[in-house]
């Protein structure tokens, strides 16, 4: 829930900094669904994909107040993001609600970012592992297309906090959702893109991004202003 029309010049200046696009390289902003339309005709044209932060998974009805993958699809988003902790936390999101989600959004087209993670206390417990992958696969729609998929680990302790995961940690972390994903999908699971989602700045980015399962990262914070999104995604 940050952004508005003045945020566009930031937008214009991410896009400037991606375009023309590093190879094999993606650079994408999620922004509120009241910026969408604006942020994707203001970069049209560039190296930056627009997407949307949640959808519902339902194509249309009566559900004032959300939007649906047709709408995000309709505004000029190509991804968006489902299951993100504060989705779970404030709306009550379950792993099955976010798997109807992705569903919807693959059907629109869309590529989900489906988010998982642990809280404090489960880490605490030793149940990190345990509770993420099965959030994972209680979160992938059945029949998905692993070619469509990209998947973000957000450990909850870490978002907002200014506290990072050890690049041990991390590199636990995505090795285990690699193996799951692979028990999953088979070799197509190689391909699918695992980004790490816990207060990635850019001072930490290039550790982050060399570990071996980490293909990329779900930037808060400092995807609000240019140059620290421009610092992690030259780093990339």
């Amino acid at each position: 829930m940050n952004g508005t029309g003045a945020s566009l010049a930031e937008i214009e200046a991410i896009a400037a900094g991606v375009t023309p696009a590093k190879p094999g390289i993606e650079a994408l902003i999620c922004v509120p669904a009241t910026l969408l339309s604006r942020a994707a005709a203001a970069v049209a044209g560039s190296g930056l994909f627009i997407g949307g932060e949640t959808c519902h998974a339902k194509a249309s009805g009566a559900h004032t107040g959300d939007i649906s993958a047709a709408m995000l699809v309709d505004a000029g988003a190509s991804h968006v993001i489902l299951g993100h902790s504060e989705r779970r936390a404030d709306h009550g999101e379950s792993s099955k609600t976010v798997a109807a989600q992705a569903g919807a959004a693959l059907a629109e087209g869309l590529v989900p970012i489906i988010c998982v993670g642990e809280t404090a206390d489960e880490r605490d417990a030793g149940n990190a592992i345990t509770v993420v992958t099965d959030m994972l696969t209680a979160s992938l729609p059945l029949g998905a297309d692993p070619a469509r998929l990209v998947i973000a680990y957000e450990p909850v302790w870490a978002i907002g906090t200014g506290n990072v995961a050890t690049v041990e940690a991390v590199d636990e972390m995505h090795t285990a959702l690699r193996a799951c994903l692979k028990d999953l999908f088979g070799a197509a699971a190689a391909d699918i893109p695992i980004l790490y989602g816990g207060s990635m700045n850019p001072g930490n980015a290039a550790g982050l991004l060399a570990v071996a399962d980490v293909n990329g990262g779900l930037i808060g914070g400092a995807s609000l202003k240019a140059a620290d999104f421009l610092a992690i995604y030259g780093a990339a």
